[in-house]
């Protein structure tokens, strides 16, 4: 259940799958502005759209598998290889497909954990365990909005911990972009124990990149900042973290960061699509 867009003119273009967090449902907007930069990309829901599960038992890596299939056997793709890009959640998934699966060529996770966090991480006979968390962490801020960033359980063994995902088995490069004020979780702590077990397996370090008063929801360029949602876990109003100028300039850069990353690992070319009016 996707929405691929293509760039203007002749293929084929180098592919990117982009995959968004928890509460489900297909969001399009950022696939759509990678494909005006000369990146042919799949908008991907996994839950909560369409006949797709409600609700989310487990991840099951089948399912992404399949639309990594769909966009390698695409005529306007150009292969060997697939971006990945993912945000929290979705980061976390778009680290397990490139763990698990063939083909990927380069991985960006923004704000991602490397770690199997409430639900379990299925590919056929693998399956790696969730870390868990204690709701009685939930602290309660100043402002009435629930402050969630400490009710996971502790990454004891660190990056050997049995929830982490096998970034080691990645084939393809990896960014990790971090928002130093993440109130979802400690995004930085977690990429310094990606980072860890990548070297502790022989692996290149992966490039991080740090945003200091940047939260959790980092979006493309001039999105207005996102200080506090519902979230799905708590069903309570949380706060993101963010300091509004601090975030807005990470969310320009960040994007130019991405784009780079992309365009030098997948053979792209970078462009901009002008509106014709």
């Amino acid at each position: 259940r996707a929405t691929l867009f293509l760039p203007p003119g002749p293929g084929p273009f180098p592919g990117i799958i982009d995959i968004f967090g928890i509460g489900g449902g297909l969001l399009e907007y950022r696939a759509s502005l990678l494909a005006g930069h000369g990146f042919a990309t799949l908008a991907l829901a996994y839950y909560n759209f369409e006949d797709l599960p409600k609700n989310m038992d487990n991840i099951s890596l089948e399912y992404f598998e399949e639309a990594l299939c769909y966009m390698l056997q695409h005529p306007q793709v150009k292969g060997p290889g697939i971006g990945l890009l993912g945000i929290s959640l979705g980061a976390d998934i778009c680290l397990s497909m490139a763990s698990f699966l063939k083909n990927v060529s380069a991985t960006v996770s923004i704000n991602g954990s490397g770690i199997s966090g409430n639900k379990a991480i299925n590919y056929k006979h693998s399956s790696i365990p969730p870390l868990g968390y204690d709701l009685r962490r939930i602290k309660v801020a100043f402002s009435g909005l629930m402050d969630i960033v400490d009710i996971r359980n502790d990454l004891v063994g660190g990056y050997e911990n049995s929830s982490m995902i096998p970034v080691e088995k990645a084939q393809g490069p990896i960014l990790l972009i971090v928002g130093q004020d993440d109130h979802n979780w400690r995004s930085e702590l977690y990429a310094q124990k990606v980072s860890e077990r990548l070297q502790a397996h022989g692996k290149e370090k992966p490039q991080i990149i740090c945003y200091p008063g940047t939260g959790h929801y980092i979006e493309p360029p001039y999105f207005p900042l996102c200080p506090a949602s519902l979230h799905e876990l708590v069903n309570k109003h949380v706060m993101w973290g963010g300091e509004p100028r601090a975030h807005s300039k990470a969310q320009v850069d960040a994007w130019k960061q991405i784009l780079a990353f992309f365009c030098k690992h997948l053979g792209g070319t970078q462009k901009t699509a002008f509106p014709k009016l």
